[in-house]
């Protein structure tokens, strides 16, 4: 396994929007993805948000895409947008590779704080978190409103 993590490059955006997808489906919400490909390619020109990249042999197979926010009490943040290793490259540490570079990049930027949210149900997320000490916050809604 030659795995490699590395920042995403727009070359990089078709992949990580196939993986995106693939996580709508794994979700069971495959239309819910409005945002095109375009989208992500003006999205991320723009600054409006940073990925990660997991490769094998030059080939995206995990991702994560993140964005900076504030938090009021802690200060500078980074907020977990989407995190996804392709369902054939799981079990292979992947993820973990993955996850502990967010907190690289998290403590190169300065930040207090890492958010993210996992659905109720997604068992093997839920337990990849416990063995991070991850902080299950149960007293929080989410709240929302499409523009």
């Amino acid at each position: 396994m030659n795995i490699s993590i590395r920042k995403a490059t727009a070359e990089d955006l078709s992949a990580i929007y196939d993986l995106v997808v693939e996580l709508a489906v794994y979700e069971k919400e495959p239309e819910a993805v409005t945002a095109t490909l375009e989208t992500y390619q003006k999205n991320f020109k723009e600054g409006w948000f940073e990925s990660i990249v997991a490769t094998e042999n030059e080939e995206v197979v995990g991702m994560m895409i993140y964005y900076n926010t504030f938090s009021t009490w802690k200060g500078k943040m980074l907020y977990l947008e989407d995190f996804v290793v392709s369902n054939e490259h799981r079990r292979k540490g992947i993820g973990q590779l993955l996850f502990d570079e967010l907190f690289n990049i998290g403590r190169e930027k300065g930040v207090k704080l890492v958010k993210w949210q996992v659905l109720d149900w997604n068992e093997p997320a839920i337990n990849f978190y416990k063995k991070n000490q991850s902080i299950m916050e149960e007293e929080w809604n989410n709240c929302k409103v499409f523009l």
